[in-house]
Parts: C-alpha cells; sequence; structure tokens
C-alpha cells in the first residue's frame, strides 16, 4: 500500500525551504567577486628588436668652412643608393675608401668638397647622384686643458672657440688658480692670458682663438 503523507512532517519541510531560500537570496546580493589584475606583459626578443634606434646625428661643425682631417668620423648619404651610403674614418693617410670610388683624398678638405668629389665619381655609374656628407664625429682637431680648472681633459675643437670661451666650457678656474698666469703652449711658443682682465673687459687682445693642439696650463 503508498505510504501517506502525514501533515506533521511538514514541520521538517519548511525550515529546510526557508534555509534554501535564504541561503539563495544572500548569495545573489553578494557582488561579483572581483578579478585578479592582469600582469603587464613583456615585450619579447622580437618586439625590442623593432625598436628604431636614432642615427648618429652630424656634429656642429661648419660643412663651407671645417676641414676634415685624419680620425674623423663622415656619413655619406646617396639618395635611392643605399649600398653607396654609411659611415667611414678618415685614416691616418688623409683618405677614405668608398664603394665604386676606390681610394679618395679628403684631408683638408670641407665636407661640400669632399660631397662634389664623389658626385664626380659617382656620376660614372649614377645618374645624378645627389650627395650629402656630415661630419658625424670631430677626431682630428682637439685642445688640451690642464691644471686648476673645473674639468681638465682633453676637448674637441669643432667650432672656432677663444681661450676665455675654452676655460668657461671647462668649468672656469678654480678658486686657488692663478687666474693672472694662464699659459697656452703652442708648439715651442708660450703665450700669456689673464683671465681676470679679460673678463673685466682688459687686454682684449690676449683672447686669441684656440688652435688645433693647443695645451691650456691653469697653475
Amino acid at each position: 500500500m503508498p505510504r501517506r503523507f502525514h501533515f506533521s512532517n511538514m514541520r521538517f519541510l519548511f525550515p529546510a525551504v526557508f534555509l534554501m531560500t535564504s541561503v539563495s537570496v544572500v548569495c545573489a546580493q553578494q557582488p561579483p567577486a572581483a578579478k585578479p589584475p592582469v600582469a603587464q606583459e613583456k615585450p619579447d626578443q622580437a618586439n625590442i628588436a623593432d625598436i628604431k634606434v636614432p642615427e648618429n646625428t652630424p656634429a656642429a661643425v661648419d660643412p663651407k668652412t671645417y676641414k676634415v682631417g685624419p680620425e674623423d668620423v663622415l656619413g655619406i648619404q646617396v639618395w635611392k643608393e643605399g649600398e653607396l651610403s654609411g659611415s667611414v674614418v678618415v685614416r691616418p693617410d688623409g683618405m677614405i675608401t668608398v664603394p665604386l670610388v676606390g681610394e679618395l683624398q679628403v684631408n683638408n678638405l670641407t665636407p661640400r668638397e669632399i660631397e662634389d668629389r664623389l658626385k664626380e665619381q659617382f656620376a660614372k655609374v649614377v645618374n645624378n647622384p645627389v650627395v650629402t656628407v656630415v661630419v658625424q664625429t670631430v677626431r682630428s682637431k682637439k685642445y688640451y686643458i690642464q691644471g686648476q680648472v673645473g674639468r681638465s681633459g682633453v676637448f674637441q675643437l669643432v667650432v672656432p672657440i677663444t681661450i676665455l670661451e675654452a676655460l668657461t666650457l671647462a668649468g672656469g678656474p678654480t678658486e686657488f688658480a692663478n687666474k693672472k698666469n694662464i699659459v697656452i703652449m703652442r708648439g715651442d711658443k708660450r703665450i700669456k692670458f689673464n683671465w681676470n682682465e679679460v673678463i673685466k673687459g682688459k687686454n682684449l687682445s690676449q683672447n686669441i682663438y684656440v688652435e688645433n693642439g693647443d695645451f691650456i696650463i691653469v697653475k
């Protein structure tokens, strides 16, 4: 015979239903769990390789007056001729080696004069070559400052500069320097320079231009 459900058993059913309903309501009211932060991905090797590194910027020289010398680094650009473009170092003999041209003497020439010579040579194999020559690094012309200055050492002689300007770039004489008796050694010559006078606008004729190879001594 089928088992009858007694009404007294309802006292167990109502609490269970109430508990399940309460749990459902509480769960529905809980905000969704926050998602863990996503770590930033690091660029892989391929992406790093795609980063473009700027090319060497030209030195601040006047292409019409600066005279190229040994150890200078030149940048040669031939329009639409990538295989003919690139950087070259002037050898101690003043020569450079250029594709399709071979050996070319550039010592004591300006960048503009070098452009003209390269155009003449490239014209033999390229129609109307457009050539640009820049000095990327100056190494052939330098001067030296030693002694009681803010920063002693070797300095590139890129543009015409006076003794006063050169000393200023080196941080100027220190407080213990003998500013009245600065010496410029130029070959076998010894040239005196009085800092105190020049900065006061006196005897400005002694504020001469620095020459390649000068040694400026501040005692």
